[in-house]
């Protein structure tokens, strides 16, 4: 392309006055600020002592009280590392259940012929308009009668079986725009359809499935209904539910130890998110485009 084209195709660019910038990154800072506060005013709840943590707006505690952190962690029956325990195993659990089972699906729905294809992709497709509590009743029953409720199991065996159409979906974008001269290559020397999948598609695949990793592992950590609903004995707990034992409806609530948990489970999601950020966004900018 020359230079003279590249200048017709270029749109011009768009010159703000000085007085505008300034008024725009205000905006933005003043926005950022009150989405930020709140977060901000939990961890200095944190570190407050109870008695004066609702008496001021100030993000400085008067004085440092780690009293909080040392309730939370053992005021319970059992202690919060328990709950990061099982939140952690079922939030790995799901995540690679997800992974696999949702690339499998998408493969198959991207790469495989078979009769009824697009029919069932629309299908599966159409879950994404059916409401959750449509299906709770029935999994319900069926999971009470498989022996599985008050266990993790219902939170993490369907996710093998590619429950989530949301990751299908975002992953038959991405294999779309993978060139099947691929596929056609490696058929023609022996490949079966699980090896062309295994040795070629989720080597290409990384962004997407990182993408679709991260997002299913906030989504699992932060679950509170799903577990509320199967987990009863304490010792199952997750995060989400040890945080809600903090909440007392007689009003004797210790916020200040519900505000250092909350703070501690804020850190393997947002650690999570750091490692495989760079991935996320390449993941999301790369998906239905053609490469």
């Amino acid at each position: 392309m020359s230079d003279a084209t590249r200048d017709i195709l270029t749109p011009p660019k768009v010159q703000r006055s000085p007085l505008v910038s300034v008024l725009l990154h205000t905006a933005l800072i003043i926005c950022s600020f009150g989405m930020l506060y709140p977060i901000l005013w939990m961890i200095s709840g944190s570190f407050r002592p109870q008695e004066e943590l609702f008496g001021t707006s100030s993000l400085i505690p008067s004085a440092l009280d780690l009293g909080g952190y040392f309730r939370g962690w053992t005021g319970l029956q059992v202690t919060f590392g328990r709950f990061f325990w099982n939140s952690l195993v079922i939030s790995v659990l799901a995540t690679i259940g997800n992974v696999v089972g949702c690339s499998l699906a998408a493969f198959a729905f991207s790469r495989l012929r078979f009769g009824g294809r697009k029919f069932w992709f629309a299908l599966m497709l159409g879950t994404l308009m059916l409401p959750y509590h449509v299906v709770l009743i029935p999994q319900y029953i069926l999971f009470l009668h498989l022996g599985w409720v008050n266990t993790p199991l219902p939170l993490i065996v369907p996710k093998y079986l590619a429950t989530d159409a949301f990751f299908i979906f975002l992953m038959v974008q991405f294999f779309r725009g993978i060139p099947k001269e691929l596929d056609e290559a490696a058929v023609m020397d022996g490949c079966s359809p699980f090896r062309i999948y295994w040795k070629i598609m989720l080597p290409l695949s990384l962004p997407v499935l990182a993408t679709a990793a991260i997002f299913s592992f906030i989504w699992t950590w932060d679950d509170f209904f799903g577990p509320l609903i199967y987990l009863s004995d304490i010792d199952t707990y997750t995060v989400q539910l040890g945080l809600r034992s903090f909440v007392d409806s007689t009003g004797s609530s210790d916020w200040t130890a519900l505000f250092a948990m909350s703070n501690l489970s804020l850190i393997p999601v947002f650690l999570f998110f750091l490692f495989f950020q760079r991935l996320l966004i390449e993941g999301i900018a790369t998906t239905g485009m053609k490469r």
